[in-house]
């Protein structure tokens, strides 16, 4: 049982510690416990999975995936990492829409806080989500179903964990695919719309120090043309890349074009590597896509202060969705994700900036990383705020999952 985060910027607070090897022995727990958050991969890197009361790992929960192909639907334990569940489904020939560049994170986590992959016609994971399996705050067990519960489950989805303990996800599957990957180089800002519209995929790399976004990752499916040599007055890219400059490339999907099953060209890192040390803070804010132009201007005054305490900058794009706390929830976006050094004396500062910046842009953070954002510009930002308020209370009326966090953002009175 970790006892920080991935970071290693959060240490735990539990008072125990635990890893239930039955849902039965996890609703017990649950229904004794006065405070209570679960612990996946710990990809987070604030407070919000951490608790004063007890923390659960989920990882000794039966394992069974069952696949359901007339429905096109695959139900997975909630501490399966994605790239287990990737695996299983290419060899059964499905896949999934998207994945995270991490193929590490596990499923009920990633799902909990609006994580996402990019593509400006797919959803983030927690889109594919189709059902949930969830023990409540009295230890009961709750089934929920997109067409069944309808509104109301477009709030449980992205749940912080606020809700309950969700033990099962079902997510939506589709035919397995092959995707190829080129690395461009010198991007000029006036053709990153162009780029992201170009391919299934697309995440593009600024260090704020040039005027040109210093590459471009192109995940195309196979079937599709690849770049011609003079793409959006880009280069190729004559060796492999990994994002943050100076980390070893060979952690990294390849990227001179070979096909390859999807779950092995969509993420950033190969399965079978750690991705990197952990030294870092990450922060990362969701804007309107069609604004992008105009949030790249409104950075430039403070790109003094973001480069030097920076490793890399990543966008992306996301389709829209109707999730209720998903940060992609009623607008295509534009994601802006800083990976930070490992230094919050300096980092905090430039995210405030940051944010400062990106305020006229009605800013969504990302639940699980690096902010400092006033809590009315967070509930402003979400039109369903009020009512997930509202269904945290009738879920979990004592409270036993509130953190100290989640009663700043997400306040009970």
């Amino acid at each position: 049982m970790p006892r920080r985060n991935w970071a290693g910027n959060v240490r735990y607070s539990a008072r125990r510690y635990h890893r239930p090897s039955s849902v039965d022995e996890l609703r017990r727990l649950v229904a004794d416990s006065d405070r209570l958050r679960v612990v996946g991969t710990g990809h987070s890197f604030n407070r919000l999975g951490d608790t004063t009361g007890d923390l659960v790992s989920l990882a000794g929960l039966p394992a069974a995936v069952r696949l359901d192909p007339k429905r096109r639907r695959v139900t997975v334990p909630a501490a399966m990492r994605y790239g287990e569940l990737a695996a299983r489904l290419h060899e059964r020939g499905y896949a999934l829409a998207n994945l995270a560049s991490l193929p590490h994170i596990s499923v009920a986590g990633a799902v909990a806080t609006g994580t996402h992959g990019s593509g400006a016609t797919v959803g983030n994971l927690a889109s594919a989500v189709a059902g949930l399996e969830l023990v409540t705050a009295d230890g009961e067990l709750l089934t929920v179903d997109r067409a069944a519960d309808g509104d109301t489950f477009a709030g449980m989805v992205v749940s912080l964990g606020a809700l309950g303990v969700v033990t099962r996800v079902t997510l939506d599957v589709v035919p397995t695919f092959d995707i190829r990957q080129y690395v461009r180089l010198g991007l000029p800002r006036a053709a990153l719309d162009a780029a992201f519209a170009s391919a299934y995929s697309v995440s593009v790399f600024t260090d704020w120090r040039s005027p040109r976004l210093r590459e471009v990752w192109v995940k195309q499916r196979a079937e599709d043309a690849p770049p011609p040599a003079d793409w959006l007055d880009t280069t190729p890219a004559d060796e492999p890349r990994h994002p943050v400059l100076g980390m070893p490339p060979r952690n990294c999907t390849p990227q001179f074009g070979e096909p390859g099953p999807w779950h092995e060209r969509l993420p950033h890192f190969r399965f079978g590597f750690t991705p990197s040390s952990g030294e870092e803070l990450q922060s990362e804010y969701h804007v309107s896509r069609a604004s992008a132009p105009a949030v790249l201007a409104a950075l430039d005054p403070v790109a003094h202060l973001i480069a030097p305490v920076l490793q890399v900058c990543e966008l992306r794009v996301v389709a829209a969705d109707g999730l209720w706390l998903s940060p992609n929830h009623g607008r295509d976006s534009l994601a802006l994700h800083f990976t930070w050094i490992a230094d919050a004396a300096a980092v905090l500062p430039v995210v405030a900036a940051v944010e400062e910046r990106l305020a006229p842009f009605s800013p969504r953070p990302h639940w699980g990383k690096v902010f400092t954002l006033a809590p009315p510009t967070v509930a402003a930002a979400w039109p369903r705020h009020a009512d997930f308020l509202a269904l945290a209370r009738r879920l979990d009326p004592a409270g036993t999952f509130r953190t100290d966090l989640l009663d700043r953002y997400l306040p009970r009175d």
